[in-house]
């Protein structure tokens, strides 16, 4: 389970692809020095993003890598549902 968690606004997600992009729609609003947009996997924190930085930051060893993976397959499942509900509308 994802949540994101901003200056008020907190919300959880079952996929990661749906966490980062609403974690990045939130970026704009992000507009003093101390305010940040966090991503937690359980509890533990794995993407910040803070106007301190140019880039947002993954936390932890191998984190990106892992995200990176589970972005894929997330892709791969939504594309392969896409596919089933298409050839369902032909039958």
């Amino acid at each position: 389970m994802f949540r994101v968690v901003a200056p008020e606004f907190s919300q959880e997600f079952e996929r990661w692809t749906d966490a980062l992009n609403t974690a990045k729609s939130l970026i704009p609003q992000c507009k003093g020095w101390t305010q940040d947009i966090r991503i937690f996997l359980c509890d533990e924190l794995i993407w910040l993003y803070s106007r301190e930085h140019k880039f947002p930051k993954y936390i932890g060893a191998g984190m990106y890598d892992r995200l990176a993976r589970l972005f894929i397959q997330e892709a791969i499942d939504e594309s392969a549902s896409t596919a089933a509900d298409t050839a369902d509308e032909r039958d």
